[in-house]
């Protein structure tokens, strides 16, 4: 999520505009009666915490790094495909500017599926937690690279009140320190610099062994093949954030029950 100058700054700064444009458009109070009525959430983290191979499974159709990756975007008939295919959970991309991604993807994916699906975007505001549980989210991400010790804590601490989940992304040692001190029990290290959108997968190997041991760990981008997720697992990690390997495949369910399949095949 880089270039020119610095991207991360670029996506927060459009995030922040947004949530100005979309708290004027619906009040928050409008937001909570619909968060009311909706279905309870389902356990995000409690999914990513059982035995086996958990992959969580990603609705993306552009990204910074790669352009367009998938022209026939259709995020319903993906996710339903993931399901089929054995995700243990979905992240839906609803970041506009950057990755193509909507709100009203994520609405329409819940109706859709039966799994715990993670809000993937800059969530910067309480207002976009709100946003998340009304649209039917079970989690959020929530990024250290874009927001202080502070912030941090209080979006962890409404998400939790809301029922949602927080899968906390850290990129390097400090970051994870910070994590833990914002007590984020789902921590996932993004192989790519949000900065300069260079991939090593080597990042997900070097913060293994500092995850606190009641911390659900994912290990996120650049996850192509069993290979992958085997070197992970057996470094520690519970589950596996994958997108772009799937968008650029004719059959993302099949590409997902392929990777897997190879998975269990090579753990037994």
């Amino acid at each position: 999520m880089n270039e020119a100058p610095d991207l991360l700054k670029a996506i927060v700064a459009a995030t922040r505009a947004r949530v100005a444009t979309a708290r004027a458009r619906v009040p928050a109070r409008t937001l909570e009666k619909v968060m009311h009525v909706a279905p309870p959430p389902l356990g995000f983290r409690r999914r990513l915490a059982e035995n086996g191979r958990k992959v969580i499974a990603e609705c993306k159709r552009r990204s910074p790094s790669r352009g367009i990756l998938r022209r026939e975007y259709d995020p319903v008939a993906i996710a339903a495909s993931y399901e089929s295919g054995g995700a243990a959970a979905i992240s839906v991309l609803t970041e506009p500017t950057f990755f193509d991604g909507a709100l009203s993807h994520l609405e329409n994916v819940r109706r859709a599926v039966a799994l715990p699906l993670l809000r993937k975007d800059f969530i910067v505001d309480e207002y976009q937690l709100l946003e998340a549980r009304a649209a039917g989210a079970d989690a959020v991400l929530l990024i250290v690279a874009a927001l202080g010790l502070a912030t941090l804590r209080e979006l962890r601490r409404t998400a939790h009140v809301l029922g949602l989940d927080a899968l906390v992304e850290v990129h390097d040692e400090r970051e994870l320190a910070v994590a833990v001190s914002a007590d984020a029990d789902v921590i996932g290290v993004n192989n790519r610099n949000l900065r300069t959108l260079e991939v090593s997968v080597d990042a997900s190997v070097q913060l293994a062994r500092l995850m606190p041991p009641n911390v659900v760990a994912v290990a996120e981008s650049g996850l192509k093949t069993a290979a992958d997720l085997d070197r992970l697992q057996g470094a520690g990690y519970h589950a596996f954030l994958v997108g772009e390997r799937f968008m650029t495949a004719p059959d993302p369910g099949e590409a997902l029950r392929s990777l897997i399949g190879s998975g269990a095949r090579a753990c037994s």
